[in-house]
């Protein structure tokens, strides 16, 4: 055969290659034809792309990766950009901002968000709404986020605008002086008012997508205060000493406590909830630059409001 962007993600620009097929591909599959106009990309991939019907057969879309092609035959593939490719541009979203200067950014993190782009969630996350918010963001490692709170997990958290505020706040973390208490909802009773949850927490050898209480896992620590109890349900407060994934949720489902609504740890919907019952209420730390103490309360979203309700006013 012969020869990241406005603030939308789509505004990606396409490229078309154009070739005829030649003796030697005549009576082959399309896709195999294909690979000779864009031999860096997969194989799969160029049929995912015929499949969507970005291939021109003689000037009609052909989207049949086995289809048999003929000496002659004009081919003209259009390459578009891949979810992934999108991840890291910049895409306008209404921030609710806590708190700004030139070195930090303190946020109200809606339920339903996504912090940091991975699969089936390449776009519309928090990191592309911070590069829109201000260019510093594209010279920072993960555009200054330096932890993160779950998709459905609402509230407050911090992300860095410079690269010393970046550094100096992965050091605070790091030695546990960054204060974060959560509010959570769970299934069941705790056995005591208040007590400590001191167990390594690692990928769940079962199931990918979940976290465990693992021998070999890293530390983690959690403190939990029970606020109210109702109708088996409770309502409780939590400190963090470490930053594990998913620790809250992990710590808590290790003790029977499944967070209401969290099916990935056993906790079904109630109280109205459809969605995990965590919120990160309140955050104290040392600003990065100026190691003035900050502290910030986050009041919860509508619908944990009401859930809580149902439990602390029994």
């Amino acid at each position: 055969m012969g020869d990241e962007l406005g603030d939308e993600p789509t505004a990606a620009a396409s490229e078309w290659r154009e070739g005829v097929v030649d003796a030697p591909l005549h009576g082959q599959r399309l896709d195999k034809a294909v690979v000779t106009l864009a031999p860096e990309f997969s194989r799969s991939h160029l049929q995912h792309l015929i499949e969507q019907g970005h291939l021109l057969l003689d000037g009609a879309v052909a989207d049949s990766s086995s289809r048999k092609v003929r000496f002659g035959q004009r081919l003209r593939l259009e390459l578009v950009p891949t979810e992934e490719s999108l991840a890291f541009r910049p895409q306008a979203m209404p921030l609710a901002v806590l708190f700004e200067d030139e070195h930090l950014l303190v946020l109200d993190k809606p339920a339903g968000l996504v912090v940091h782009p991975a699969p089936g969630n390449w776009t519309g996350t928090l990191l592309n709404g911070l590069l829109a918010h201000h260019a510093a963001a594209a010279t920072l490692p993960r555009a200054g986020i330096v932890h993160r709170l779950d998709k459905d997990t609402s509230g407050v958290m911090v992300v860095g605008k410079s690269l010393p505020a970046v550094t100096a706040l992965v050091r605070d973390m790091a030695a546990r002086t960054v204060h974060r208490r959560y509010l959570a909802l769970a299934h069941g009773r705790p056995e005591a008012e208040e007590f400590t949850i001191d167990a390594p927490i690692g990928r769940d050898p079962h199931v990918r997508i979940r976290m465990a209480v693992v021998p070999g896992g890293r530390a983690s620590r959690t403190d939990v205060r029970c606020v109210a109890q109702a109708d088996g349900y409770s309502a409780l407060s939590c400190t963090l000493h470490t930053g594990r994934t998913h620790q809250i949720r992990v710590h808590l489902a290790s003790r029977g406590l499944p967070l209401v609504a969290d099916a990935v740890y056993g906790g079904r919907p109630a109280l109205d909830m459809q969605r995990q019952a965590l919120h990160a209420a309140e955050l104290r730390l040392a600003h990065p630059v100026s190691r003035a103490t900050l502290d910030f309360v986050c009041t919860p979203p509508l619908d944990f409001q009401a859930a809580w309700a149902q439990v602390t006013a029994a």
